[in-house]
């Protein structure tokens, strides 16, 4: 079978799903399905953010440098950028619910693993393995909804989907902050263990297994050689970019290496009888309009609050705890306005609300960038709140678009498509926001510095300056004078703050951009594939 033959029959009609018997009692019942499921989501959503918290704590207990740690959210966001896509593929060739449950013991067994662990080679070790088997999970529980809910009410299973990540990122630094401070370190990777053994026991009692019957039986492995390589580049390309720098000869070589394996898996996908990705799937303007708009969502909202969270702690002055309080009306929003979206989604379709959260989340970045040193809880609630509302319905919308307009057969894979480019828009926004940043503090950190007639500085010392300025903190030497030390404490967070808003007024544009994006999708056309694999 062609891919252009596996598109063009999903085209014509709906693939059927074989079921054998209608759900009964705990097994197959559509929400006790997304209860499981989003348990295992939610330990993969968590660990995107609450272990920032603690690397400073296994910096200073395994006496690691500052390149070991970038490592240990490096190592984890590689593994889960570059798998994901394969890794739905495998749900679909031998079932959700296996790869599902794969994912959950190997996700809590990796974590219990780093939680031991007395070097800081073993915890970036066993965390690019916690990538791997989170990329195998998380596919596989949009499998699973897509398969299991009628398609009438699969937007609102999508949007508690939604709310379920969105408030296990946001709420990451809190959970965090609360257990280093409290407890320990290793807690913070200890606490996956006996998650994923609830997740793992309701997904045996519950899970049920949906195939369609015209799923893949054979692996593309040149294939998956190519497009893990073109995405291994990329992301590596993005990660070491800041370090590197822009200009920067690897930088631009990793880049082209990307390019060229991604165009000659674009070649060899046309050719090969059962293509890892049909690329006739793109085909589906909805569905590649869905892809985009993940991507520029993820760039507008991880890139702009990679700073909120400097500006919370190093100008404010605010404990990690403290700074993650404050998130609370972002992370409240999207709790809220997840199932409300998905709601609004099944009665009007995904375009006037996607289009209309992008919009929010502009304005929300526009207000972001009139934040000050000296700004007030509520100006900061306000414009956090804002932008929760805002991403509600794209985080919903966007992924009903990807997995609804895709075969059934392919639903792993659209899965892996859409976690896959918010991945890689949250990659882009920190290092394409960053060098923003980066830039603008360097124009405007030398000028200030002599404006408010501080000590001259050597451009060894104003490079280093700069650095710490760029993440809002005032390089003030030991033993400088309390005056003196304001003064350019003052001078730094003013810096921070021009950088921050200019990154923030781009992320609004990105947004902007991403509201004529979102008037490209529809409904999912193979949204009823699933509907009669389960009765609620």
């Amino acid at each position: 079978m062609t891919s252009q033959t596996t598109v063009d029959k999903a085209d014509k009609a709906p693939e059927p799903v074989f079921v054998p018997a209608p759900a009964k009692g705990l097994r197959g019942h559509p929400w006790l399905t997304l209860f499981s499921v989003a348990i295992g989501v939610m330990m993969v959503a968590l660990d995107g953010t609450i272990v920032a918290i603690a690397n400073p704590a296994i910096q200073k207990d395994l006496g690691a440098s500052f390149a070991d740690v970038q490592w240990i959210t490096n190592g984890y966001f590689l593994a889960l950028a570059v798998t994901l896509i394969t890794a739905g593929k495998l749900g679909d060739r031998f079932g959700h619910r296996q790869t599902f449950l794969i994912g959950v013991i190997g996700f809590a067994a990796a974590s219990g693993a780093i939680g031991l662990s007395d070097s800081i080679a073993l915890v970036v070790t066993f965390r690019v393995f916690q990538g791997l088997f989170g990329a195998l999970l998380m596919p596989a529980a949009l499998g699973l909804l897509r398969a299991t809910f009628p398609a009438e009410k699969l937007n609102m299973a999508i949007g508690i989907w939604g709310m379920v990540i969105g408030a296990s990122t946001a709420g990451g630094p809190i959970l965090g902050g609360l257990l280093v401070q409290h407890v320990s370190w290793q807690s913070v990777f200890f606490i996956n263990v006996p998650v994923g053994i609830i997740a793992l026991v309701l997904g045996l009692l519950i899970l049920r297994d949906h195939r369609a019957q015209n799923a893949p039986r054979s692996f593309d492995i040149l294939g998956i050689v190519l497009l893990s390589g073109a995405m291994f580049c990329l992301v590596w390309a993005l990660i070491k970019a800041p370090t590197w720098g822009w200009g920067d000869g690897l930088t631009w070589t990793f880049l082209a290496v990307s390019v060229l394996c991604f165009a000659l898996f674009a070649i060899w996908e046309t050719r090969v009888k059962e293509p890892l990705i049909p690329l006739a799937l793109f085909r589906s303007v909805p569905l590649s309009a869905g892809v985009v708009l993940m991507v520029l969502m993820a760039i507008a909202f991880m890139g702009g609050l990679f700073f909120v969270t400097f500006y919370l702690q190093n100008v404010h002055g605010m404990s990690p705890v403290d700074s993650g309080l404050h998130l609370l009306p972002l992370t409240g929003m999207m709790i809220v306005g997840s199932p409300l979206a998905g709601a609004m989604i099944t009665k009007v379709g995904p375009r006037i609300p996607l289009a209309g959260g992008m919009l929010l989340t502009a304005v929300a970045m526009y207000g972001m960038s009139t934040l000050e040193s000296g700004t007030g809880s509520g100006a900061m609630s306000l414009w956090f709140a804002l932008l929760g509302l805002g991403l509600a319905p794209v985080m919903v919308g966007a992924t009903e678009v990807i997995v609804g307009n895709a075969p059934m057969e392919l639903s792993g894979v659209a899965g892996g498509l859409q976690q896959a480019a918010m991945q890689i828009g949250g990659s882009l926004g920190t290092a394409v926001l960053g060098a923003v940043m980066a830039s603008k503090v360097d124009n405007d950190l030398a000028g200030n510095w002599t404006d408010a007639k501080l000590p001259p500085l050597t451009p060894a010392q104003l490079d280093q300056a700069s650095e710490a300025v760029q993440v809002g903190v005032g390089p003030v030497p030991k033993g400088t004078p309390a005056a003196l030390a304001e003064k350019i404490t003052s001078v730094a967070h003013d810096t921070f703050i021009s950088g921050m808003s200019l990154a923030c007024l781009v992320a609004a544009g990105v947004a902007v951009v991403a509201i004529f994006v979102a008037l490209l999708t529809k409904r999912g056309t193979n949204a009823e594939a699933g509907a009669g694999a389960a009765h609620i």
